[in-house]
């Protein structure tokens, strides 16, 4: 059962998936080559404020283990409050191009899990997060 002060589950937690639509799989595949490129890394939420005028983004201060910090916006205000999120262990992609959005540039993408329920519109999202003991910087397979 979820926190409901944090929205986080907590270790040995029932959760009943049986309401859950999931999304068929993709029939496209990707060669090793082609995945093999994506950076993922374990990264550390050392801020994490809403971006002024915007009602979807949150702005990310992350230790990503180079010892320059690392911004990453991401449209997940609607599912998360910024403090809740301060010290968390999350997974992104690091080798994507920047993207400037609402004047200010993000230097890669958070991973997320995405479902909806069944017989509803309404989407869930869950920011994919990593035991605290992962260091900064730990490549991901």
């Amino acid at each position: 059962m979820a926190n409901d002060k944090t929205g986080f589950f907590t270790p040995n937690s029932q959760i009943n998936f049986s309401n859950v639509k999931i999304e068929p799989l993709f029939e496209e595949t990707v060669d090793f080559e082609t995945f093999s490129k994506s950076d993922f890394r374990a990264v550390k939420v050392k801020d994490c404020v809403a971006v002024p005028k915007s009602k979807k983004l949150l702005q990310f201060t992350l230790d990503d283990g180079t010892g320059t910090d690392r911004t990453i916006l991401s449209g997940i205000h609607a599912y998360y409050e910024p403090e809740e999120l301060i010290g968390k262990t999350l997974v992104a992609i690091t080798n994507l191009p920047p993207r400037a959005m609402m004047g200010i540039e993000s230097c890669g993408m958070l991973l997320s899990a995405v479902n909806n329920l069944k017989d509803s519109e309404e989407e869930e999202l869950h920011l994919l997060m990593v035991d605290n003991h992962i260091p900064a910087g730990a490549k991901l397979y």
